[in-house]
């Protein structure tokens, strides 16, 4: 990202708290894919509420009020979620110097976007997938219909004589 260790150090430190606070936060893409890279393993320690974790993840943070609230309220909601703890969205270019902008997120804050996610898998996506079980449908029951005719035939005839 073109910045010095330290500068790096506090700039995804920073960035991290706020994510912490906030549950999402817009920045460039750049920065939000090295953001997902220093957040997730810190989540991930945090789901194992000890001392030791506490400050291994305070050296990277070094924001009580961050900390409080991953161990608290973010731990309890990522408890079963084996990872992926974070979401980045693109959402276009900024009209100032055209750089890339991202949103990235918690994915278990978001409920608007989990709700959509449910409606749309109870759609059929593939239109084809669809029409080609009709088409075999239909052709099943036409086999069976023209197996059912000739037995039907045979039926009458036995019957009339």
């Amino acid at each position: 990202m073109s910045r010095t260790a330290a500068h790096r150090k506090a700039l995804l430190s920073n960035l991290a708290c706020e994510l912490i606070a906030h549950k999402r936060i817009t920045t460039t893409l750049a920065k939000a894919k090295a953001l997902r890279v220093y957040v997730e393993p810190l989540l991930t320690r945090s789901k194992n509420d000890s001392t030791h974790n506490r400050r291994i993840i305070f050296s990277y943070l070094q924001e009580k009020e961050a900390i409080k609230e991953l161990f608290g309220t973010i731990s309890e909601k990522i408890a079963s979620r084996p990872g992926g703890y974070t979401r980045i969205i693109k959402l276009g270019k900024r009209m100032g110097d055209n750089a890339e902008v991202a949103l990235i997120e918690l994915v278990d804050f978001n409920e608007i976007y989990g709700q959509q996610a449910e409606k749309t898998e109870a759609k059929k996506t593939r239109r084809a997938g669809g029409s080609r079980k009709k088409a075999t449908a239909k052709t099943a029951e036409a086999a069976t219909e023209e197996t059912a005719a000739p037995a039907a035939e045979e039926e009458k005839s036995e019957s009339a004589e």
